[in-house]
């Protein structure tokens, strides 16, 4: 069978990508066209210049500006949605309900609403749609050998999972995820966090904050540390991801030192992951070279293929779920136990108090924050060397210095 596929959200060119944009478009595409069985056919973008620009890099037939008349003219299987986070919500329900679709893979974060990421869920199990999203780092090789050697005993039984990250919700969603693939979805039980803000600290039309440190418990017992921060804000995790057992430690460190690395009996032991990060696949030393020799001689050029990234991996893991009738690893259900955790730590930070799950709450806690701030009658503080760092920052920065 050959599935039709359409592109929503094209986004800009993406060498002008920053934090208004990303053009994942551009990421996705490819992952379909390196695919016998599926079709890249259309393509939706509200900005005209940037769906015709895309269409023409791609070579697609059916170009439109509005997602709901392209749903209801073309004959689509599995579309992939990559419009800011807002809008996901939206979009997705709309392609659950207006078309007739099979499978919906949509970008991470989930939505800027815990409503709304219920609701994706809800109108897609409601509809048979196999709803994805696009948390890609989960078959990453650091992340499925690391998982490998918790499964194996390598250090004993998961007793913490700790992380650092720029934030919570756009950058830190993928460590929460991989948390939730650390621990067998175990289920997440309480939350306490606090955060520093900052109301035009936002990734692509979303808030975020500017530095937190949070604390959360599963069901099984294990217990979860992350630390985040943008800029000269310290973070207490000195590792990516950390995963601490009884019987010893295993790092995925994506710049520092090896991509993973174990050790149960004092010194650290490096993991073969095939010259792969948790952010992509590389070819080896010796292709490397080799390419580089052979891209400059006429008529031979590069003799070793790049492996595929991470975000044509997750697509080719979507359409084979969805072709043998699996359930895909980063299922909307399945993404929701460490969405669930971002709004817990905001609300936990807004209520000042540790946050029992469920989440009971509906809408951004985050953003009730910037709200209350901007909405207090309080006087502006007098600013002074002490009063200009947020109590986040300080303690961090205590702690920091108290591990030298």
């Amino acid at each position: 069978m050959t599935y039709n596929v359409a592109i929503i959200g094209t986004g800009p060119d993406p060498e002008e990508r920053d934090r208004d944009g990303y053009a994942m478009a551009y990421r996705h595409a490819p992952g379909y066209t390196r695919l016998d069985n599926c079709d890249l056919m259309a393509c939706t973008d509200i900005v005209e210049e940037n769906v015709e620009a895309f269409a023409d890099h791609f070579g697609l037939r059916h170009v439109y500006t509005d997602h709901q008349k392209m749903l209801e003219e073309c004959d689509i299987d599995i579309v992939s949605i990559c419009v800011p986070p807002q809008a996901h919500a939206e979009i997705v329900t709309d392609c659950a309900t207006l078309g007739d679709l099979e499978a919906i893979h949509c970008e991470k974060p989930m939505a800027t609403t815990w409503a709304d990421c219920k609701e994706m869920v809800d109108v897609c199990e409601q509809q048979d749609v196999q709803l994805t999203i696009d948390h890609q780092r989960r078959l990453a090789k650091p992340a499925q050998e690391a998982k490998r050697m918790i499964d194996e005993g390598k250090i004993g039984d998961l007793r913490r999972v700790e992380w650092s990250e720029l934030n919570l919700f756009d950058a830190g969603s993928h460590l929460f995820d991989l948390c939730d693939f650390m621990t067998d979805g175990a289920t997440p039980e309480w939350v306490l966090a606090g955060i520093d803000t900052d109301p035009d600290n936002e990734w692509f039309g979303a808030l975020n904050e500017v530095q937190a440190i949070a604390q959360w418990g599963y069901r099984d017992g294990t217990q979860g540390v992350a630390s985040t921060g943008e800029g000269d804000r310290p973070t207490f995790v000195d590792a990516y991801l950390r995963l601490v057992g009884e019987d010893g430690e295993i790092e995925i460190q994506p710049d520092a030192g090896p991509p993973l690395r174990v050790r149960t009996d004092g010194d650290w032991k490096a993991v073969d992951t095939d010259n792969e990060t948790i952010f992509r696949p590389r070819l080896g030393l010796t292709e490397t070279a080799v390419n580089k020799v052979t891209s400059t001689i006429p008529l031979v050029g590069k003799q070793f293929e790049d492996p595929p990234n991470h975000y044509e991996r997750a697509i080719e893991h979507v359409v084979t779920s969805l072709e043998e009738g699996t359930e895909p690893v980063f299922t909307g259900s399945t993404v929701l136990r460490g969405t669930e955790l971002v709004f817990a730590c905001w609300e936990s930070a807004r209520r000042r108090e540790r946050i029992e799950l469920p989440l009971d709450v509906d809408g951004n806690p985050l953003e009730a924050i910037i709200e209350e701030q901007e909405s207090s009658s309080a006087p502006p503080k007098t600013e002074t060397a002490e009063s200009t760092q947020s109590p986040v920052r300080m303690l961090l920065e205590t702690l920091n210095q108290s591990r030298q």
